[in-house]
């Protein structure tokens, strides 16, 4: 069963991108509104064709132009981010040239960073601010690199820097600062049971793992549960510089993981994370159900 599971899950995957794909570009194109709608709808059919329960915490910042800032644990995290709200990623240059997984990110209008060459820094850090500015919402995963899914690695600062560019508002050419969100995501259960450390990594895609047997383990388990929690947004003028706007991220993305993973949570958190959004009383909800 783990094997048609796979089977029927991985043919539904390819062959719904196909099909979509010729609409996306032309889409994007034409420069319709669709090439925004489309990957957000067909992420989010994604997640009910896999088997993805997604759980939101928090309040997402919807209030302006806005950087979110994501731990990075699986290829999953994709449509399960993408699936929230429409949005594109920063993501390092090697997934252009990847095969099939390039032309999604391409799509997906993904921003491509060659993040080992800080020569380069200045040029994607004014890609990022250009794009944000635009009214697009991107997601950077500042570790660089996905982990194991117990654990947040340390978030790198160099693109934090595109916080300390300010968005010009359409009323009086009013600037505003760059608003940063947090976000921490948790894979915690499998068939309704706490996922532990053994069943993590099936999920979990880090290290030298080959994406596409990886991808077959993972369709063959499931359905599984995802908590996304937004933490509180913060301008790099309240933080102080990148450096500290990175530990910052990183220290929320870790407490919300370790959190996630025993289910309990400081009320001290919740009192910061609804400081942004006092209209928000139920911050609690199920985004998607597969």
């Amino acid at each position: 069963m783990a094997r048609l599971r796979a089977a029927v899950l991985l043919a539904g995957f390819i062959l719904s991108a196909l099909i979509l794909m010729p609409m996306q570009w032309l889409a994007m194109k034409l420069r319709l509104p669709l090439a925004k709608k489309l990957p957000n709808r067909y992420h989010r059919f994604l997640c009910k064709l896999i088997g993805i329960r997604v759980t939101t915490r928090g309040t997402p910042y919807e209030k302006g132009a806005c950087l979110i800032t994501a731990n990075h644990t699986s290829w999953l995290d994709i449509p399960i981010m993408a699936s929230l709200q429409p949005s594109s990623f920063v993501a390092k240059s090697e997934v252009a040239g990847w095969p099939f997984f390039g032309t999604l990110a391409r799509l997906q209008q993904t921003v491509f960073v060659e993040r080992e060459r800080r020569t380069r820094t200045a040029h994607s850090r004014n890609e990022i601010h250009a794009r944000i500015a635009a009214g697009d919402r991107l997601i950077l995963f500042p570790e660089g690199t996905s982990s194991d899914g117990n654990r947040v690695l340390n978030f790198k600062s160099a693109l934090m820097s595109v916080a300390q560019l300010t968005i010009v508002s359409g009323e009086a050419d009013r600037e505003d600062d760059l608003v940063v969100q947090p976000v921490s995501v948790t894979y915690t259960k499998i068939y309704g049971f706490p996922m532990g450390r053994y069943f993590r990594p099936f999920f979990a895609w880090y290290g030298d793992m080959e994406l596409f047997p990886h991808l077959w383990e993972a369709f063959s388990l499931g359905p599984i549960e995802v908590l996304v929690e937004y933490h509180k947004p913060v301008t790099i003028r309240e933080i102080g510089n990148r450096k500290a706007l990175a530990a910052y991220c990183e220290n929320a993305c870790r407490r919300g993981v370790e959190q996630a993973l025993i289910g309990r949570w400081d009320e001290a958190d919740d009192k910061a994370g609804k400081a942004g959004d006092a209209a928000a009383p139920d911050r609690i909800g199920v985004a998607a159900a597969g």
